[in-house]
C-alpha cells in the first residue's frame, strides 16, 4: 500500500511540473512580440511633377523592351544563323544531345554578342547617350538607333529576298535603301539569314556523310547487316571533328561570314 501511495505521490508531482512548464512556456510565447509581416503595395495615382511622369515612361519603356527582348535578339541579329548552323552541326555528328542545348543556346548567344559588338557601340554612341543626356528626344532616339541595326541587315540580306517583300507590301519602288520600311527590311533579312545558315549546315554535312557512306558499305561488304552502320560511324566522326578542330573551324567560318 505504501508503494502504491508513493507511486501516486510521484505521478501527480510529474503532472504538476509538466503543468507548471507548460504555463511557463505559454507565458513565454504570448509575451513574445508577434514578427511583423511586410505589406506590398502597387497602385496608380497622379504624378506630383514632369521628374515622376519621365520616371514612369522610362520604366513602361524598360519593361517594354525586356518583354520584346527574345524577339528583338533572334529577328535582327546574327541569332538566327549561328544557332541553326551549331544546330546543324550536332546534327552531322549525330551526339544526340551532346553539346546540350543551353550549351549551344549560351555559345550562340555568346557569339551573337560579339559579332554585333561593333553594331550596337553605334547604337550606344549615337543614339542611347545622346537620348539618356538629353541632347535628343525619344523618337531621334529611335531612329538613330536603328540606322546602325538597318546597315547590318543590309549586308546579309540579298537583294532578291527584299524585291519579293518590296513587291508583296506594295509600296512605292524605293530610290535607296533609306526609304524601304523596317518591317519590309526584318522578314528579308530573316528569309536571307536561312538560306545562309542552311547552305553552311550542308557544307558541314559533307565529310561525315562520306564517313556514314564508307561505313555503312564497309559493313554490308562483310555480311554485318543487322549492326547499325550509325554506331560504328559515330566514333570516326567525332575523331575527325577533333583532328581538324571543328569547332575552332565552324566558329571562325561564322563569324567570318558577317564581316
Amino acid at each position: 500500500m505504501q508503494k502504491n501511495m508513493s507511486q501516486q505521490r510521484k505521478m501527480i508531482y510529474t503532472g504538476l511540473l509538466v503543468l507548471m512548464l507548460l504555463g511557463a512556456f505559454s507565458g513565454i510565447s504570448w509575451a513574445a512580440p508577434a514578427m511583423p509581416i511586410p505589406q506590398i503595395q502597387i497602385g496608380v495615382g497622379e504624378a506630383q511633377g514632369p521628374a515622376e511622369v519621365a520616371q514612369s515612361l522610362q520604366l513602361l519603356i524598360i519593361l517594354t523592351v525586356l518583354s520584346l527582348a527574345p524577339a528583338i535578339l533572334i529577328m535582327t541579329t546574327s541569332f538566327i544563323r549561328i544557332v541553326i548552323v551549331l544546330s546543324f552541326t550536332r546534327t552531322a555528328l549525330g551526339t544526340n544531345q551532346m553539346p546540350p542545348n543551353q550549351v549551344m543556346i549560351g555559345l550562340a548567344l555568346f557569339l551573337t554578342f560579339f559579332t554585333m559588338a561593333p553594331t550596337w557601340a553605334k547604337v550606344n554612341d549615337t543614339a542611347l547617350q545622346p537620348f539618356l543626356k538629353g541632347e535628343i528626344a525619344q523618337e531621334a532616339a529611335f531612329n538613330q538607333a536603328m540606322a546602325p541595326i538597318r546597315d547590318f541587315m543590309f549586308k546579309q540580306t540579298r537583294t532578291k529576298d527584299l524585291q519579293l517583300f518590296i513587291k508583296a507590301s506594295k509600296i512605292k519602288r524605293p530610290a535607296n535603301k533609306d526609304e524601304i520600311p523596317t518591317q519590309v527590311v526584318i522578314p528579308a533579312f530573316i528569309i536571307s539569314e536561312l538560306k545562309t545558315a542552311f547552305q553552311i549546315g550542308f557544307m558541314i554535312f559533307i565529310p561525315f556523310l562520306i564517313i556514314d557512306m564508307i561505313v555503312a558499305s564497309t559493313l554490308m561488304s562483310m555480311g554485318m547487316m543487322m549492326l547499325p552502320p550509325s554506331l560504328i560511324s559515330l566514333p570516326f566522326k567525332i575523331l575527325l571533328f577533333v583532328m581538324v578542330d571543328g569547332w575552332h573551324l565552324v566558329v571562325r567560318s561564322l563569324i567570318t561570314s558577317f564581316v
